[in-house]
């Protein structure tokens, strides 16, 4: 579960999936890691590929003893985790605006790739992604995420104005605003939600 919508419905993201399934969230450190310990959570294994192993670490021994722990990889050194449909994977990528060419989403192991700003590969990042997160942008960069992704000059205005904890997920043509609250566990190990970090 991601979060609730406006009318407090619940909303659900399918990760195990049999074709390639790329990810995209232009957003802060905060909304992935909840991403990640809920996908753990479900019994997917979790690779993080960072250059900033130490935001991570405290999620990393969190999970340690867990039948599913989230691993710590450096850019570029993530092995291969041989995902299968009874042992279904997640990558996240948290390699800032300049992410390098990486292995890309494959069945049963979707790629979450993390931006925290809008740098030179998010128009290539966004065209192909199957689903993008965009939390609170500046105008520029809500202007830029307007044009790859055609939102509506509404979807556009709101993002600049997006409080904390809230995501534009968009897949294609459906928009869906969800906020995402913490249960009394993700709160004590990674605070409240915020979009810078």
């Amino acid at each position: 579960m991601i979060g609730e919508d406006a009318s407090g419905a619940a909303q659900l993201l399918a990760l195990q999936r049999s074709v390639p399934y790329p990810i995209v969230l232009v957003g802060g450190l905060w909304t992935a890691q909840i991403l990640a310990m809920r996908a753990a959570a479900t019994g997917i294994r979790v690779a993080v590929e960072t250059g900033r192993a130490p935001a991570w670490h405290a999620l990393s021994v969190a999970g340690a003893s867990g039948p599913h722990p989230i691993t710590l990889h450096g850019v570029g050194d993530l092995p291969s985790l041989q995902p299968t449909p009874l042992s279904p994977a997640l990558v996240v990528r948290d390699c800032g605006v300049h992410p390098p060419r990486a292995t890309a989403a494959g069945p049963w192991q979707p790629v979450l790739t993390l931006l925290h700003h809008l740098g030179p590969a998010a128009p290539r990042l966004l065209r192909t992604a199957a689903l993008v997160g965009l939390q609170r942008l500046s105008p520029a960069e809500a202007d830029q995420a307007a044009a790859v992704l055609g939102l509506t000059a509404r979807e556009r205005a709101a993002l600049p104005e997006l409080p904390d904890g809230v995501t534009l997920w968009c897949a294609g043509p459906d928009r869906r605003r969800v906020t995402t609250p913490a249960n009394d566990v993700e709160t004590g190990l990674l605070g409240n939600p915020r979009r810078i970090g």
